[in-house]
C-alpha cells in the first residue's frame, strides 16, 4: 500500500507537518481477500494486524503438516540422520487416498531430514505417515499413529490454542480435524523458532540422496508448492495446503527490513487467489 505524501509548509527556518497530513501518510487500508478466513500479525511482537473471520474454526488441508514437523522437531535426543525404512502400508496409504505425495519408494532408507523436506515441500502425504510412524508410541502402526496424533494435539494444548485439533498426520481429516487462521498462525510462529524448519520451508527446490533397498542410491527431486517463494520479497515460508472442505489454504512469512509478518489464509477459492491473498496481506502487514 502506497502511503500518502506528508504535506509540508516551510516558513523562513520553521517546518510544520500537517496532523491531519501527518495521519493520512500512516494509513493503511485493510485489503479485501477471497478467503473465508484471514489472519496476519507481527511474528516477533505477537501483534494482531488483520482478522477476518480469524477465529473461525475450518478445515486446514496440508497445513496440518506444520503440526506434524513442529511434533518431530521437538523430540528429545532427536537424529535428523537417523534413516527410517520406507513401507508399503505409506505407499498404499496415498493410493487410496489418491493424496499428495513425496514418490517414496518401498524399502528405501530416507533420514529423518529428508521425510521433513519431502513432508513440507512437495507436501508428501508419504512421509507424513512416515513420520507419524516413526516418532509415534506403541507394538502396532496403528497405535504408534495415534500416539503421534496425540502429541500433535497436546502441542497445540501447549501453545494455549482453543480452537484447533487433529485426527490425521497430514490433514486427510477423519471428521473432526480443523483449525483457525490465528492458531495455525500461532503453530507456524512457533514452529519458526526452530533452524530447521525454517531452513526446510523457505527451500523452493532439493535434491536428496537416498540409499536403496539393495545398498545403492537413488535421487528425489523435490519441489515446494509454495509459490510465494520466489515471487514474493522476503517470504520464508510457510505451507499449502488443500482439499474438497479446506479449499485452498496457505500459511505464510516474509520478512523485510527486520519485520517479520506471519499469517494464514484458510478456504480460498483457487491456487491463484490464496497466493493473492497472501501477498495482500503482507503487504499490508508491513505498511502498518
Amino acid at each position: 500500500m502506497r502511503r500518502a505524501a506528508a504535506v509540508t509548509v516551510v516558513t523562513g527556518a520553521l517546518l510544520t507537518v500537517s496532523p491531519l497530513a501527518a495521519s493520512s501518510a500512516q494509513a493503511a487500508t485493510a485489503p479485501s481477500i477471497v478467503a473465508a478466513g484471514g489472519y496476519v500479525m507481527n511474528n516477533s511482537t505477537g501483534k494482531s494486524l488483520y482478522t477476518k473471520a480469524a477465529d473461525t474454526r475450518r478445515a486446514t488441508g496440508s497445513t496440518t503438516k506444520i503440526m506434524t514437523a513442529k511434533v518431530v522437531l521437538s523430540q528429545p535426543n532427536l537424529n535428523l540422520d537417523a534413516k527410517v525404512t520406507i513401507q508399503k502400508a505409506y505407499s498404499d496409504y496415498i493410493v487410496s487416498k489418491n493424496a499428495s505425495s513425496a514418490r517414496l519408494i518401498v524399502g528405501d532408507k530416507v533420514t529423518v531430514r529428508q521425510l521433513l523436506y519431502g513432508l513440507m515441500l512437495p507436501s508428501g502425504c508419504d512421509a507424513a505417515y512416515a513420520l507419524a510412524d516413526k516418532f509415534g508410541s506403541g507394538t502396532t502402526r496403528e497405535a504408534r499413529v495415534k500416539s503421534f496424533i496425540g502429541k500433535m494435539n497436546a502441542a497445540a494444548t501447549g501453545l494455549g490454542l482453543k480452537n484447533t485439533r487433529f485426527d490425521s498426520f497430514d490433514g486427510i481429516s477423519n471428521g473432526s480435524n480443523y483449525s483457525t487462521p490465528r492458531d495455525l498462525t500461532k503453530i507456524a510462529s512457533s514452529a519458526m523458532k526452530n533452524s530447521t524448519f525454517r531452513a526446510i520451508v523457505k527451500t523452493k527446490s532439493t535434491r536428496q540422496k537416498v540409499t536403496t533397498k539393495t545398498g545403492g542410491y537413488r535421487y528425489m527431486d523435490w519441489t515446494n508448492t509454495n509459490k510465494l517463494l520466489g515471487t514474493y520479497s522476503g517470504a520464508i515460508g510457510v505451507k499449502t495446503g488443500s482439499g474438497a472442505l479446506a479449499k485452498y489454504c496457505l500459511v505464510f512469512a516474509a520478512t523485510r527490513n527486520g519485520k517479520t509478518v506471519i499469517g494464514t489464509v484458510l478456504a480460498s477459492t483457487s491456487e491463484t487467489n490464496r497466493t493473492a491473498d497472501a501477498k495482500k496481506l503482507m503487504d499490508f502487514g508491513f505498511a502498518v
